[in-house]
């Protein structure tokens, strides 16, 4: 008989998504922002440009000082349920939420190497382009490859 999906499962697994996607893209919106502001663009060099920054990064900084602990609190009660029991691995919602992050990760990739491209196009400097793709494949390959690993380790079907 399949387990069922209680309200509580539906929650801890939208807060753990939730609390994911928010604590990926404050860390890209950091290392973003450090770029930006250790390797300026002499044509963009004023002080909104660095002002801007500088409000991202606190911003960035207070999203990951209390939404990343949400998120490990979240996924350490997940794996707490499913070693009490390992059946909730297969419940839908856990399945439908991997799977569009797996395709969310792959939209931003694609997404960001366009906007990267066009920039770089456009004239960014290379130094800053590069740790920009980097800090993409970094964030979002890891987001990509840790659901993609966690699915194929406890594949049922």
């Amino acid at each position: 008989m399949p387990i069922r999906t209680s309200p509580k499962d539906v929650f801890l697994h939208l807060l753990a998504i939730a609390s994911l996607y928010t604590s990926a893209i404050s860390f890209m919106m950091l290392l973003f922002q450090y770029i930006n502001v250790l390797l300026p663009d002499i044509l963009e060099n004023n002080y909104y440009a660095l002002s801007g920054a500088y409000n991202s990064i606190r911003w960035s900084i207070a999203s990951l000082v209390v939404v990343f602990p949400v998120y490990v609190l979240t996924g350490w009660s997940l794996d707490k349920g499913y070693r009490k029991s390992p059946a909730k691995r297969d419940l839908g919602i856990r399945k439908w939420l991997i799977h569009f992050t797996l395709f969310a990760a792959a939209l931003i990739i694609i997404g960001d190497l366009v906007t990267l491209i066009y920039n770089l196009l456009g004239g960014e400097l290379t130094p800053r382009f590069l740790l920009k793709v980097a800090t993409v494949f970094f964030v979002s390959g890891s987001v990509f490859g840790y659901y993609l690993w966690d699915l194929r380790k406890y594949k049922t079907e």
